[in-house]
């Protein structure tokens, strides 16, 4: 397959005879979020369905994204451990947190088949039915019907919280809003930052000339102020996995459409003497690594991905290709531009898509890095109090442990130079995530949990949302979306005592403990140096 063929959406053909799937849960998301789930519920009786968007499960597990945002080893238990010990297996190792895609793949459709999960693969929301608060089936595009008793939204977008009419927000809250302190705007963060004077107008020093491509604003009443509210979020990028296998490794094709002018920004900070657009190589088994983006300017495309929480499907599909061609673009770039200096296109050069990954989708992931879409507002929301153990919750269902964690959000001009912006990069110990934060208020529905867009601001979630942890929060929504169906109450009755029974039996970790090791500066300084 071409890699111009690859899409995030293709609109669906409505079929003759539209099927009408009925199942005790139904799980809107094959993320690894949704595959715990459906897994937990399964083990406790329930019938299950993972109804995915895609044309793949396993979300960015099973993407590029093969450097494991860790956090505490010791915060991780049940079938999110399992995953790693998996992954263990699948080498031949006793521990394992570094993966290729192929592996993270391997593992989730061995445990569909060994659970007997039906998936059922490339369902595109369109209509949800509520009755006395209670979602009673979702429709999708081909008229395709999934009726269910509990249902659980496990995408990466909260697209199923939102057509179900459960309150919710884009963007990034004011540090007054739950009087936090790493909200809103953020200026003069230490890491990701223009490390040499940059100047941003096309012709240098006239700003009339206009800017280069990759900023997003020249204007100061739009700057704002520190820790201000705004409607951005962090940037999106593909987590690429790359090669220097000669045997298995294919050049860096030419993007659908691509265009130079957007790397004369990063060329002319090459010139000024900063090369780190591909510092953050994390080696993957194999002689693979996964590419992530690293330094003033890389593979997130800044300010590019404001429209995808709340976009159409069209809108989207817009965004992802934008994204392709950008982080494609800049790998063609640097590796085949005259003007790039000779030795960083050798470098480059030396680099390329691995043949046996990705091999339905011209080796490049399938999957863009939707760091946060929409967040669920619920009873409790998760802050940066709780990261930072300012605040304790008496109902924890799982840890969070990796730092709080915000990419860039924009690239702005103040002065005449070049500044990024919404940098947060701040070391916490582990934490407890309340139960509360993962189901709506109960007057807005009664049968729906959320694990992924959970109930949290946003500095909280660049905590939260991590892989490891997105598996332990679905396989906890499991487990509640199991009692709340055996019991027949809602989700917002189920006793919290029993839940944490029923997790502990399952190997969670619900609560850090005084005989835990961890050690949160280190953890930061493996991943931006001292």
């Amino acid at each position: 397959m071409d890699i111009s063929n690859l899409h995030y959406y293709v609109p669906t053909e409505k079929v003759n005879e539209p099927m009408l799937i009925e199942k005790n849960l139904i799980i809107y998301g094959g993320t690894p979020a949704g595959i715990t789930a459906a897994i937990q519920a399964t083990k406790m009786g329930l019938t299950v369905v993972i109804v995915e968007f895609s044309k793949h499960i396993g979300g960015m597990t099973a993407s590029g994204l093969g450097a494991t945002d860790l956090g505490a080893e010791d915060a991780v238990g049940g079938l999110s451990r399992e995953f790693y010990q998996e992954i263990a297996n699948y080498y031949g190792k006793e521990k394992q947190w570094k993966f290729e895609p192929k592996a993270a793949q391997y593992v989730f459709d061995k445990w569909m088949k060994d659970y007997d999960i039906p998936v059922y693969l490339n369902q595109h929301l369109a209509e949800v039915t509520k009755e006395n608060g209670k979602i009673i089936e979702i429709v999708m595009e081909n008229e395709n019907r999934f009726k269910g008793k509990v249902f659980m939204d496990c995408s990466y977008e909260g697209d199923l919280l939102a057509q179900s009419d459960v309150t919710f927000f884009v963007g990034r809250e004011s540090n007054a809003t739950y009087k936090e302190i790493y909200n809103g705007i953020q200026f003069g963060a230490p890491h990701h930052k223009f490390e040499k004077w940059v100047d941003p107008y096309v012709v240098e020093g006239e700003p009339e000339s206009g800017l280069l491509p990759g900023i997003t604003e020249d204007d100061s009443e739009q700057l704002g102020y520190q820790g201000q509210g705004d409607h951005r979020i962090q940037a999106y990028n593909f987590r690429i996995c790359l090669t220097r296998d000669k045997e298995n490794r294919i050049p860096f094709p030419k993007p659908p459409h691509y265009e130079a002018d957007r790397y004369r920004l990063l060329l002319r900070y090459i010139k000024a003497g900063v090369w780190d657009a591909m510092n953050l190589h994390t080696m993957l088994p194999n002689g693979k690594s996964d590419l992530n983006n690293y330094g003033a300017i890389s593979t997130d495309n800044l300010g590019m991905n404001y429209d995808w929480p709340k976009g159409s499907y069209q809108r989207r599909e817009e965004i992802f290709q934008d994204h392709l061609n950008y982080d494609l673009g800049m790998l063609y770039f640097l590796a085949n531009d005259l003007r790039v200096p000779a030795a960083i296109r050798e470098e480059v050069t030396a680099w390329g898509l691995p043949k046996d990954e990705f091999e339905k989708t011209g080796h490049w992931p399938h999957q863009l890095y939707i760091r946060e879409g929409r967040r669920m507002i619920s009873d409790y929301v998760m802050t940066d109090h709780n990261c930072l153990k300012q605040t304790f919750v008496d109902d924890p269902i799982g840890l969070a442990s990796f730092h709080m964690d915000s990419h860039n959000c924009r690239r702005v001009v103040i002065d005449g130079r070049c500044v990024n912006e919404g940098d947060v990069q701040v070391p916490i110990a582990p934490y407890e995530i309340s139960y509360r934060s993962i189901r709506p208020k109960i007057e807005e529905c009664t049968n729906l949990l959320v694990p992924v867009c959970l109930s949290s601001s946003h500095i909280a979630y660049g905590s939260i949302r991590m892989e490891p942890i997105f598996m332990i929060l679905g396989q906890t929504a499991g487990t509640a979306a199991a009692l709340a169906y055996k019991q027949k109450i809602a989700v917002q009755d189920v006793d919290y005592e029993e839940l944490k029974q029923e997790l502990l039996k399952a190997g969670q970790v619900v609560e850090w403990g005084d005989d835990m090791v961890d050690d949160p500066i280190k953890r930061m300084e493996e991943t931006f140096g001292k």
